[in-house]
């Protein structure tokens, strides 16, 4: 049948701003998709401590105001954690679109509060399987002309998506990509969970060092980008 059609996790945040160290939690999904259908939702919204830049409220629209309301945020990272692990443990993989992003800042937000890691979590298990459409797409297509971010690829794969930038819709989009893209390329559809995480791995550290060197040669000698994947640094950075 293919992995696309089995249980698929959704999983998508909403933050303070776009540095994973650093960035807070302000909302967060987690959406089962079963058929392209979801079957379950976990949803939360955070106080993030700090303030929220206005052009992170532009994005999401979660004003400072809506977000003291959320939750204490290391109550809400704990339990994000706990259930993406009962996820993985079950055998379900986690989709996300740019995952490292999201379960790096993750992994930072359980650093800050002094929370178990998610490897702590998975007893030392790797962390995933992960899904995440955005590399696979630069992949696979790597040659498109266009934008990479999830509401072009939606139009590109022909995906409803009236809703972005909230976080349960954007989960759930991001499910509905990747099924859209096991079905045009049967060759990914084919691979195995922890084959296609593999690949991943492969595909994310090889477009990092691309772009690297680009921007080095564009005049940023000292550029780096992380190709780590799907988890970047996890400390922390202070602040």
């Amino acid at each position: 049948m293919g992995w696309h059609r089995e249980l698929l996790i959704g999983f998508d945040l909403e933050t303070t701003g776009t540095d994973p160290r650093t960035a807070r939690i302000v909302t967060a999904a987690v959406v089962e998709v079963r058929g392209g259908e979801p079957i379950g939702r976990h949803e939360w919204l955070a106080a993030p401590e700090v303030p929220i830049p206005d052009d992170a409220v532009a994005v999401h629209g979660i004003t400072n105001e809506r977000a003291a309301a959320g939750r204490p945020i290391r109550e809400v990272a704990d339990e994000i954690a706990d259930v993406l692990v009962a996820h993985w443990r079950a055998g379900a993989p986690v989709v996300a679109y740019n995952a490292a992003f999201d379960l790096s800042l993750l992994a930072a937000e359980l650093d800050r509060h002094g929370l178990r890691s998610l490897g702590e979590r998975l007893g030392g298990a790797p962390t995933g399987p992960v899904v995440d459409p955005y590399t696979i797409d630069r992949a696979v297509d790597r040659y498109r002309k266009g934008k990479r971010t999830l509401e072009a690829v939606c139009g590109e794969y022909g995906v409803a998506h009236e809703r972005a930038h909230e976080a349960g819709a954007d989960a759930l989009a991001a499910v509905r990509v990747a099924c859209a893209l096991a079905e045009r390329h049967r060759e990914v559809a084919g691979l195995e969970l922890w084959d296609l995480h593999h690949k991943q791995v492969g595909w994310y550290a090889h477009w990092a060092a691309d772009f690297q060197s680009w921007l080095r040669r564009k005049g940023t000698p000292d550029a780096v980008v992380d190709g780590s994947w799907p988890l970047r640094e996890a400390r922390a950075a202070v602040g």
